[in-house]
């Protein structure tokens, strides 16, 4: 299947080439995990240079229904990896990946990771900390505990990575 997002077409770039990349980085969102279709929603979108395009260019370029984009979009969106916009006078929405999309992705898991803790502390309040199912449980809460902190150590890192390579934006 031929994929060619709506910027393919732009100088210097071969369409084949860029329907690979789409494709194959597509895939590999898959083996990890994502549903398809949003993997290849978020791939067109990531390969088109002002990272921005329209439900019928999606459509278009990646040979789907209107109704595969919406799903794909639906949960991309859920997923803080893509965001709607309206396209100034018109009806017409958008669909925008940001540069910054892996951050925003990683970063709103922060949120689950409090309630699963807090699901966990009243695990080990209700199991008892000295029962195996209680030090299991307190072990889990540990684990969760320690990701949140390095994810927010780890965040702070990039955020200041991120400046120094590409600058402030």
């Amino acid at each position: 299947m031929t994929t060619e997002p709506a910027e393919a077409a732009e100088p210097g770039r071969d369409p084949e080439a860029v329907s690979r990349f789409v494709e194959g980085f597509a895939a590999q969102l898959a083996e990890a995990g994502m549903q398809r279709m949003p993997a290849r929603v978020f791939a067109a979108l990531l390969a088109s240079d002002s990272g921005s395009l329209t439900s019928a260019e999606l459509g278009e370029s990646l040979r789907i229904s209107p109704a595969a984009v919406s799903g794909a979009v639906r949960y991309l969106s859920q997923q803080h990896m893509v965001a709607r916009e309206r396209e100034p006078g018109s009806r017409r929405e958008r669909y925008r990946v940001h540069s910054n999309q892996w951050y925003e992705a990683l970063t709103s898991r922060e949120a689950i990771l409090k309630r699963w803790e807090s699901a966990l502390s009243e695990g080990v309040a209700s199991l008892g900390a000295d029962t195996p199912a209680g030090r299991r449980m307190a072990e889990t809460l540990a684990f969760f505990e320690f990701i949140d902190g390095e994810i927010a150590a780890m965040m702070e890192r990039w955020r200041v990575h991120r400046e120094e390579r590409f600058g402030r934006g």
